[in-house]
């Protein structure tokens, strides 16, 4: 069966935009309306959850049937870390006012809920605790949602595919259960009955999924688990139970371990900036100063799903994935330059190559930027009293560390200028 998906990256995101926007990753084949809809980052807190959401949609590939995907549904709330900076999102599916800060995005993930194609839905979240039957102390009981498959009653009142709600929450339950990482990790089915007995759960996202015939459950790890890779392991497992359940077929791009998760987790894509700056955010130093920017309407785009750009009280620019801030750009101002070349000449090594903007090239030895009469070259590290910097051949010992944008030291910024003004910067690697 042929495949066709449409996948959308990251785009950037100012602070002005973060409640306003809701990233819809899309995984589609033509032979069915079967569609599973993953809903991850509904608490800002509860990191287990949308970093799952983010690998689902960036390192599976559906071969069968649909996969939606919201990897970070309460943006603003994940960069601040917090539950909820405007109160519980998930308790806002009932009523609501008016003025709500929160509007636009719960009715917006209404109307996808409520789409016709979507026949099962996932709301991913991080629990205290973890679940038991019965009392044991203070983590363990049965008011704890953590390690649970949570369903608000046992099947939906009309026919549906997938409406035995407790069957295939039992089902995902003995799955994961085959693959604990500790004994104490076990998985259960937490049933709140919530039209008989739970009236905040009354206003949760599921139950507004299951009054509109919508099968869904909360997929909740807990919080007291050790790290980050370990709620995203499980979270993975049951996901993938749900996919085999609706005859969702799939492969993924890597073993699922907690080792390969903690890898991915850790590699924080790159950033572009107006289409004229790359820098590469695995190793980035925690901030880099005289980034040459615009003095407004600036575009950055991150490659990570849970990237987000937040300008800050004093003026820098906090560059986050998920609730890790990664670094800290603190900008110089520039007009950008339109009498700009459309590569760069380089000799790296005693080998020609030509470059193109926003690009990266790496260097045993030394390199020369090979001289460009409509340009000049400012190599930031390179100790030089000379106003263009190019032609001169520049080795690692040459340059000053601390102007390093990774925390090895290894990587060092060149940028091209104009009379104008600010054409592009391209960055060297020193193996």
């Amino acid at each position: 069966m042929k495949q066709m998906a449409l996948i959308v990256m990251s785009t950037f995101i100012l602070i002005t935009q973060l409640q306003a926007k809701i990233n819809l990753i899309k995984k589609e084949n033509s032979d069915s309306n079967t569609t599973l809809l993953v809903i991850g980052g509904i608490h800002g807190n509860e990191p287990g959850g949308y970093f799952s959401a983010a690998i689902l949609a960036t390192h599976y590939t559906i071969l069968s049937k649909n996969l939606w995907v919201v990897p970070n549904l309460n943006k603003a709330s994940i960069i601040a870390n917090k539950r909820g900076i405007h109160g519980d999102m998930n308790r806002k599916f009932a009523t609501m006012k008016k003025n709500d800060k929160d509007r636009a995005i719960v009715e917006g993930i209404k109307k996808i809920i409520l789409n016709k194609k979507v026949s099962l839905v996932l709301n991913l979240h991080d629990g205290h605790g973890f679940y038991r039957h019965k009392e044991q102390n203070s983590i363990f009981n049965p008011n704890a949602w953590g390690q649970t498959c949570v369903i608000d009653q046992c099947n939906l009142n009309q026919k549906n595919p997938f409406g035995n709600l407790n069957d295939i929450a039992q089902n995902v339950q003995k799955s994961v259960n085959k693959r604990l990482l500790k004994k104490h990790h076990i998985f259960n089915v937490k049933n709140t009955q919530t039209k008989l007995k739970d009236e905040q759960m009354r206003l949760s996202l599921t139950y507004f999924a299951v009054k509109h015939n919508k099968p869904a459950f909360a997929i909740e790890t807990s919080k007291s688990l050790s790290t980050v890779s370990q709620k995203v392991f499980y979270q993975l497992l049951a996901i993938e139970e749900f996919m085999k359940i609706m005859n969702i077929k799939y492969k993924r791009d890597f073993k699922l371990n907690e080792r390969n998760l903690a890898k991915i987790i850790k590699n924080y894509g790159t950033l572009e900036i107006n289409h004229k700056i790359l820098l590469n955010l695995s190793d980035i130093k925690k901030s880099l100063s005289f980034i040459p920017l615009k003095s407004e309407s600036n575009e950055f785009n991150c490659s990570n799903l849970l990237g987000v750009v937040k300008k800050n009280r004093l003026g820098a620019y906090d560059v986050y994935v998920g609730n890790r801030k990664i670094t800290t750009l603190k900008p110089q101002y520039f007009k950008i330059s339109k009498n700009c070349p459309t590569f760069y000449k380089v000799e790296a090594d005693n080998k020609l190559i030509s470059l193109q903007k926003a690009s990266n090239f790496s260097v045993n030895d030394d390199f020369k930027i090979i001289k460009d009469r409509t340009v000049r070259v400012n190599v930031i590290g390179y100790p030089s009293s000379k106003k263009d910097e190019s032609d001169f051949f520049i080795r690692k010992k040459d340059l000053v560390s601390k102007y390093a944008i990774d925390k090895q030291n290894n990587v060092y910024r060149i940028e091209f200028y104009s009379n104008d003004g600010f054409c592009s910067m391209i960055t060297v690697t020193f193996k």
